[in-house]
């Protein structure tokens, strides 16, 4: 089984757990495999056996899409079981970090300091920057304070319950530096586009720069910048990246609108980004991906795939995070036409496209860095089911390249 087999890579600006911390941490990781494992699997027989035909026998049809299995399934005791237990998980996984950084926020802060002094790498923090409502409205994910809250001066909290939550809540399967979506990526650009050499880097959405710090690793002699609307999780980045050997750029910026030059990148990417943004911002990100990219430039988006690509009873499984983890435009976002906000942003339609990024954990055996080869084995073995993290053992991804003659662009 593949739960507790990794454990999250130390590094300076990590939070140091206590023994009782360590043991309640593990707990709801342990508990979140446990509704993984045990629970979730139940979910596909109760609707086939009792849901499904009791809709049947109300309506005269059977469920046509996800709403309808949602309306009958909410009345069954044994998803509200499943639903009530993902909720509780997600509480007490951040409450469990929570105590740990508040025992230590006074030296977490100076060590986070002390390393961003060590590096020549930039970070910027306007003063006068504004958040995104859509970001500030409400705790995304449940992680209390989301991404911008800032509880005293120069904060990192947020970044640091950021860093070791997603590690728990991933239960390991990004890996210990919960890189996996980055080397994912790089990975399938080594493998397709083996001469894209890009100086000019991007991350959008970087949060702490888990996904950030690879395209460094891959790419070693490209400038690389990291931007995200959250203050605390860019300055813990910068401390991060500078504790883990990176020199890498990182600045509190909208995706919606950046600072940088026309043409200024040749890559440009984000990680899960797209679900916590609404339906206003994301033509503005894709249209300023376009701005940003210099001809003969690339865009790649890594996240869930869209709900068109899977069937009804996998979509609700997905939607749950709408409706119970604080994830407002998670569903949405799967229904929304992202080729054509791509083609309407400037990109040539026959230069965009979906693929899948496998996990770079699975692509070990092929020659990826950074994992030993019992943990890539015991992950490889693994059935994938519906409603993990990623499901069928790979990111998708949306790619499309800016045409090299303006001109040409649809």
């Amino acid at each position: 089984m593949m739960l507790n087999i990794f454990q999250q890579a130390d590094h300076g600006a990590l939070p140091k757990a206590t023994h009782d911390e360590a043991a309640r941490e593990e707990f709801t990781k342990s508990f979140k495999g446990f509704i993984q494992s045990t629970l979730l699997p139940g979910l596909t027989p109760v609707y086939n056996g009792q849901v499904k035909p009791a809709f049947q026998k109300e309506h005269g049809r059977e469920p046509a899409d996800r709403r309808d299995i949602r309306s009958a399934m909410v009345k069954n005791l044994y998803f509200q079981h499943y639903a009530s237990a993902n909720r509780i998980a997600q509480e007490i996984l951040w409450e469990s970090v929570n105590v740990s950084i508040d025992r230590q926020l006074p030296e977490l802060l100076e060590a986070a300091k002390k390393l961003s002094a060590s590096s020549n790498a930039k970070l910027e923090i306007p003063d006068d920057f504004v958040p995104p409502r859509y970001i500030t409205a409400l705790d995304i994910h449940c992680m209390p304070g989301g991404y911008t809250s800032e509880i005293t001066e120069q904060d990192i909290t947020a970044g640091a319950l950021y860093d070791r939550g997603v590690y728990l809540y991933a239960m390991g399967y990004m890996g210990p530096d919960n890189d996996d979506m980055g080397r994912s990526v790089c990975n399938y650009l080594r493998r397709n586009n083996p001469d894209f050499r890009p100086l000019r880097i991007l991350d959008m959405g970087c949060t702490v720069g888990h996904a950030t710090l690879p395209y460094k690793e891959y790419f070693p002699d490209a400038e690389v910048w990291g931007i995200d609307v959250g203050g605390p999780v860019v300055r813990y980045a910068h401390a991060r990246a500078a504790a883990m050997g990176h020199e890498v750029n990182f600045a509190q910026m909208n995706a919606e609108q950046t600072s940088f030059p026309d043409d200024h990148f040749d890559l440009v990417v984000s990680h899960i980004l797209l679900h916590e943004t609404s339906g206003k911002a994301m033509p503005r990100i894709f249209e300023e991906c376009h701005r940003l990219l210099a001809p003969g430039g690339m865009m790649i988006h890594a996240d869930l795939p869209p709900f068109d690509l899977m069937d009804p009873f996998t979509q609700f499984i997905l939607d749950n995070e709408t409706w119970y983890n604080n994830e407002p435009f998670w569903g949405a976002m799967r229904e929304m036409d992202q080729v054509a906000l791509a083609r309407r942003a400037g990109f040539n339609a026959d230069a965009i496209k979906f693929d899948t990024a496998p996990m770079a954990v699975m692509e070990f055996a092929a020659g990826s860095d950074g994992y030993d080869e019992k943990s890539a084995g015991e992950v490889a073995d693994r059935e994938f089911t519906a409603g993990e993290y990623a499901p069928g053992g790979g990111w998708e991804v949306l790619i499309a390249e800016k045409a090299i003659e303006q001109e040409m662009a649809a």
